[in-house]
This record gives structure tokens, C-alpha cells and sequence, in this order.
């Protein structure tokens, strides 16, 4: 299962965990892994796009952390709009990826 671990302070967002697969299918041939990954790096390119100090991101053998740097407007709502992209996912596959 993949977690999703969001963290907020005083409604701000700053930290998203990724961590595990989603176990839906093989490597290579999860689509729930390929949806969740799309998801966020497609997210985090944008913001990078648009100010690249405003967050910055890790990944290892686990998963993936981003670290939002910045509470601006539109950092904000892309990382709000990449947490309910996730969520919406979670509903479709709640066996299968957990936001929290």
C-alpha cells in the first residue's frame, strides 16, 4: 500500500511523504503506482517551474518527500490540488494508497 503522509502547520501546507507500492500489480504494470507518481511529479515540476526554491524534494528506495518551502498563494494551492488528486485516488483504490 502506498502512505501518504500530509503535514500541516497553522493550515499550511509543508511536508508530503510517499512512501511504499501500491500493490495492484507487478512493478512496471501498477497503475495505481503510475497514477500516484504522475501525480505528484507533475506537481512538483510545476512548482519548480514557477519558483525553484519554493519547495524542495528527496527521493530514495522508499518513496518520496517533498518539503514545501513556501506559503505562497499558488504553492499552496498546487500542493492542496496534488493532496485531493491523491485523495480522489484513494477512493477509487482505498486498498491501495492511504492519504493521511
Amino acid at each position: 500500500m502506498i502512505q501518504v503522509k500530509v503535514d500541516k502547520v497553522h493550515a499550511k501546507y509543508k511536508k508530503i511523504t510517499i512512501l511504499g507500492h501500491a500493490l495492484y500489480d507487478d512493478y512496471g504494470k501498477d497503475i495505481v503506482c503510475a497514477a500516484a507518481s504522475s501525480i505528484v511529479t507533475t506537481t512538483v515540476n510545476g512548482i519548480l517551474a514557477l519558483d525553484k526554491g519554493s519547495l524542495s524534494y528527496m527521493i530514495s528506495k522508499k518513496g518520496m518527500t517533498v518539503n514545501v518551502k513556501n506559503d505562497d498563494s499558488t504553492t499552496q494551492i498546487l500542493v492542496g490540488n496534488m493532496v485531493s488528486l491523491l485523495k480522489e485516488l484513494e477512493k477509487n483504490y482505498p486498498a491501495n494508497i492511504e492519504v493521511k
